[in-house]
């Protein structure tokens, strides 16, 4: 099947015929995802992945912050003084911006890099072999936009997706040969730190160092493994629209070609690669449980002329299975500070969150 389908120029070589619904489901039963019709030769953006004239108005209307994220030295944890220090940074960024990025994390080098180069191999296999793992429904599957038929326009990327819920443990013969030994590597240290910060935001809530870990706001995550190819008409379209984290905590992975950019006083700044840095976000669901105190931003990833660019997101999402209950952190709660948002089980969340466009995650439908 040619995955570059969908414009039909009439015999005068004018008249362009489109019809988005075809052109989906052509994108779609190819299972190649984004990468697919870059091997098979385009050199204009598909009309599906065209953002619309709305956005790309407003897009040249814009303007571009020269700002940077913070970055928070983990190295300084250490001892009191300096563990207050760290605090304090986490409490400016996660209020004012939702974002950070952290370096001196405890993570090896050579294990960041090994994972981007795993991602990344996985990605450049031949589309056969991925295309058995191209189900929706899978556990560990290969697929481009989650959202593809619900999104305005769909976004420049493809993705492994990996889901590790402890209530269905994930075996790692089930990760791709290609990428498994880095991953499984990777996803040990990840949850370190996830624990790690954990335990620092809830130092930053005036809580006990375990309570964010003992409502269990890590226990299940998963992995998204992006793979953004070079975009002949980078302009056009996005490798991730503008969203919000349907998480308690994000943390990523991202190479050095850059791309990411946060929505920082209603302008977009860039967050520039860091050389063993992570980045880390607030998600929805932190910012429920913190009344607000947190702040989940919205953020999103510009197409590029080269490529590919490679990230890796550690969603962490609480408790998935069996039902638990999260709500605003009753210590937080007072007179003076009533509770901004009703309780809410992250299955009936995220139930919810697949069945609409990326864009619409919002904390709406929680406020009380």
């Amino acid at each position: 099947m040619d995955v570059s389908a969908g414009f039909n120029e009439s015999s005068a070589g004018m008249e362009v015929i489109y019809n988005r619904k075809e052109e989906l489901k052509a994108f779609d039963d190819s299972k190649a995802g984004v990468k697919g019709l870059i091997d098979a030769g385009v050199t204009k953006v598909p009309e599906l992945f065209v953002r619309p004239p709305d956005e790309l108005a407003e897009e040249f209307n814009s303007c571009k912050a020269n700002l940077q994220v913070p970055v928070i030295d983990l190295g300084a944890i250490g001892g009191n003084d300096r563990r207050e220090k760290v605090v304090n940074e986490i409490r400016i960024a996660s209020e004012e911006w939702g974002f950070f990025q952290v370096v001196n994390h405890g993570i090896p080098l050579n294990v960041l890099d090994e994972m981007i180069d795993g991602i990344c191999m996985f990605h450049n296999q031949d589309s056969e072999i991925k295309k058995p793992l191209y189900d929706r429904k899978k556990k560990v599957r290969f697929e481009s936009n989650y959202d593809l038929y619900n999104s305005k326009s769909a976004s420049w990327r493809d993705t492994l997706t990996i889901y590790v819920l402890a209530s269905d443990q994930l075996g790692p013969d089930e990760i791709p040969p290609v990428c498994r030994a880095t991953t499984v590597e990777y996803m040990k240290h990840v949850r370190n730190l996830g624990n790690t910060l954990f335990e620092l935001l809830s130092e930053v809530l005036g809580l006990n160092r375990d309570h964010l870990n003992a409502l269990e706001c890590g226990r299940d995550h998963s992995f998204l493994c992006h793979y953004y190819p070079a975009c002949p008409e980078p302009e056009l379209t996005l490798g991730i629209g503008k969203h919000l984290d349907p998480t308690f905590l994000t943390v990523l992975l991202q190479d050095q070609l850059g791309g990411l950019q946060v929505m920082h006083k209603n302008q977009w700044v860039d967050v520039q690669p860091i050389s063993g840095g992570l980045v880390v976000n607030i998600g929805v669901l932190l910012q429920m449980i913190s009344n607000d105190k947190f702040k989940s931003v919205d953020h999103r990833v510009v197409a590029n002329l080269a490529g590919p660019r490679i990230s890796v997101a550690c969603f962490f999402v609480g408790v998935v299975s069996p039902p638990k209950p999260y709500g605003p952190i009753e210590e937080l709660i007072s007179a003076e500070n009533p509770p901004l948002y009703k309780n809410f089980l992250v299955s009936d969340y995220f139930a919810k969150f697949f069945s609409r466009a990326l864009d619409k995650s919002r904390v709406d439908d929680y406020k009380i």
